[in-house]
């Protein structure tokens, strides 16, 4: 039991890095941002239609998921195109750092879906992080406008993770995927269609592009979705949440090996993302000591 725990906890530290690694890709592939998302998205939803195949699952969704799924997709694709867009106007470091401020953003937004206050805490937890948001914008002035398309990306998440928190209650994983995969390739593909955009051009990929888009699709969107889901059958979501919170830093060390001086910032930029990197972890600390500390609570109840 001991043995099998170690081996999960170890793929989820593989597949948190498979998730920093996505950054870098997205650096390395040429594609600008639009059509990069149309062919990461279009592969996903392929590789994951070949896994209900395998497996032999249902394709099967009612009219209304329809619907939740068509208005989710079009808002990932969006989340994909203002990611890669902070990328490539900044580096990887700034966009990851940024990205961070997502868990702030559902702490506004899910009060709305699930009928709660705002907590005190969550306010000033967030007005850390936008100050350490404004180290980071003051001393880097030349990542304004990336650092403006992560957080645009990093509100979006946020509004999809909000709807998936509901929508997971009702169907599987898998079906959201695909389907919020395929509404995004679809929404991307109808703007293409409108603007005149596909052409031979937009179909001649270089053959590096080629190899970073499959292992983008494939390893680092299909396969670590479905991994995720089956480790967090072994392990704590307390755990879950601590290591998926090493995602930027994981990020940050790889971009400095693969692109150097490109990513090598200020001290003042490394004290900003660490407050903001800091705060995010605190915040998932506290949460998780709550939900756990209800959980133990529950049971005791439940007992006498």
């Amino acid at each position: 039991m001991q043995e099998n725990k170690l081996k999960n906890y170890l793929l989820l530290h593989f597949i948190v890095f498979i998730w920093g690694f996505t950054a870098i890709l997205g650096a390395l592939i040429s594609l600008d941002s639009v059509p990069l998302v149309w062919y990461r998205m279009s592969l996903a939803v392929v590789f994951i239609a070949l896994y209900f195949i395998v497996k032999k699952k249902s394709f099967k969704v009612d009219t209304k998921g329809i619907f939740k799924f068509l208005f989710t997709g079009i808002i990932i694709a969006l989340h994909w195109i203002f990611f890669f867009k902070a990328i490539k106007v900044s580096n990887v470091s700034v966009a990851l750092v940024t990205m961070s401020t997502g868990a702030f953003f559902v702490s506004f937004i899910e009060p709305i879906f699930f009928r709660r206050k705002i907590k005190l805490l969550e306010i000033i937890l967030g007005l850390i992080v936008i100050f350490g948001l404004y180290i980071i914008f003051n001393f880097e002035s030349q990542y304004k406008l990336g650092i403006i398309y992560a957080l645009i990306s990093s509100f979006l998440n946020a509004v999809f993770s909000v709807f998936n928190g509901l929508f997971i209650k009702k169907y599987s994983g898998g079906t959201i995927s695909l389907y919020q995969m395929f509404f995004g390739v679809l929404f991307i593909s109808i703007y293409f269609v409108y603007t005149n955009s596909f052409n031979a051009t937009f179909f001649e990929v270089a053959k590096e592009d080629w190899l970073y888009l499959v292992i983008l699709s494939s390893v680092c969107t299909a396969y670590a979705f479905i991994a995720s889901v089956n480790v967090m059958k072994y392990i704590s979501p307390y755990t879950v949440m601590l290591t998926i919170n090493l995602e930027p830093i994981y990020a940050i060390i790889l971009a400095l090996f693969v692109f150097g001086d490109k990513e090598k910032m200020n001290m003042e930029f490394y004290f900003g993302a660490f407050v903001v990197l800091f705060v995010v972890l605190l915040n998932g600390i506290i949460k998780n000591k709550k939900v756990i500390k209800s959980k133990i609570t529950g049971k005791s109840v439940r007992k006498k």
